[in-house]
């Protein structure tokens, strides 16, 4: 079993061919590839979805001369603006394209940074292209908008089985060649439970393999004792007793943890405040599907259901 690197790296595609996307949007970058032309492109979708992996395929197929740059790290203007001037400013010694991938791009501040990105966007245009990943397009500022072909990637209820079923065999193939054994029923939940977020399937997937054998000692569910026990502690406000409830849970499917809070409402809070809870919990549950931090984003949930909701104090929970 390899240690040494990141399986989501180690097995990135290399071409938009081996890429698990939708027939319609393998078409439409193949036919960029066989044109050989790159224009200012704004790729948007859910995370994993593939952003990342298509523009560092259609940089290394049309032979482009690329940078990365991620927005939430190196979102400063004057960082954007020299990495981007720097790469950009030159003549590309291999002869060809030159393309500015910027990923994370929602992180930019919308106020500062994306204006100049727009600057230099029109500066640089006649010698650099420029692809944009984001998991909002609403946070990508109009006039970036404008200057950009905006490409979804969505996927349709058609296309989800056969989809699902392409990442189960990258999936079992990763685990044939790191030498892992497993059980295919486990691996085919896991799938359930990730898609289309390849990424997040291929990281649990190394984090899993630790133990040598992936089984379904890693499907952990939340029983309704566990629940009492989270109860608890929100009624008593232990936020420490909390936060090792979710580290011990995160295991299970974000949307199944929230759905099992939801349904426990009526018999541990007070009728009153019901609704405000629901909206918390609707909240958080829509941020979980575009969150880095899964335990972050459930502890937020649950301290502001602890903070701002009466639970009953007539319940066992």
């Amino acid at each position: 079993m390899s240690t040494d690197f990141l399986w989501v790296e180690e097995y990135r595609p290399k071409t938009i061919d081996d890429c698990i996307l939708p027939q319609s949007l393998k078409t439409l970058f193949q036919s960029f590839i066989d044109k050989g032309e790159i224009s200012n492109m704004l790729f948007s979708g859910t995370p994993g979805v593939g952003k990342t992996t298509v523009a560092k395929a259609l940089c290394e197929q049309m032979n482009c001369d690329w940078i990365m740059i991620n927005g939430s790290e190196e979102g400063g203007i004057d960082v954007l603006r020299n990495k981007i001037k720097n790469f950009a400013s030159t003549v590309s010694l291999s002869g060809g394209k030159k393309v500015v991938i910027l990923d994370e791009a929602d992180y930019l501040n919308p106020q500062s940074t994306q204006p100049a990105l727009r600057g230099c966007v029109e500066e640089f245009h006649k010698n650099c292209q420029f692809i944009l990943t984001c998991n909002f397009k609403n946070r990508i500022i109009e006039p970036l908008h404008s200057r950009f072909s905006n490409i979804e990637f969505r996927i349709n209820n058609k296309d989800k089985p056969k989809l699902a079923a392409q990442l189960f065999e990258r999936a079992r193939f990763i685990l044939a060649e790191q030498d892992i054994a497993y059980q295919r029923a486990v691996i085919a939940e896991l799938v359930n439970k990730h898609f289309p977020d390849n990424r997040k399937l291929i990281n649990e997937l190394q984090r899993y393999s630790v133990a040598g054998t992936i089984d379904a000692g890693v499907l952990v569910n939340i029983s309704d004792e566990n629940l009492k026990s989270l109860t608890g502690h929100l009624k008593g406000k232990e936020f420490g007793e909390m936060r090792k409830w979710v580290v011990n849970n995160l295991d299970n499917d974000p949307v199944k943890i929230f759905r099992k809070i939801y349904d426990s409402l009526n018999t541990t809070l007070q009728p009153e405040t019901i609704p405000h809870a629901i909206l918390i919990i609707a909240d958080y549950q829509y941020k979980s599907a575009f969150v880095a931090d899964q335990e972050i984003n459930l502890v937020a949930c649950l301290t502001a259901i602890m903070s701002q909701v009466k639970l009953d104090r007539k319940s066992v929970v």
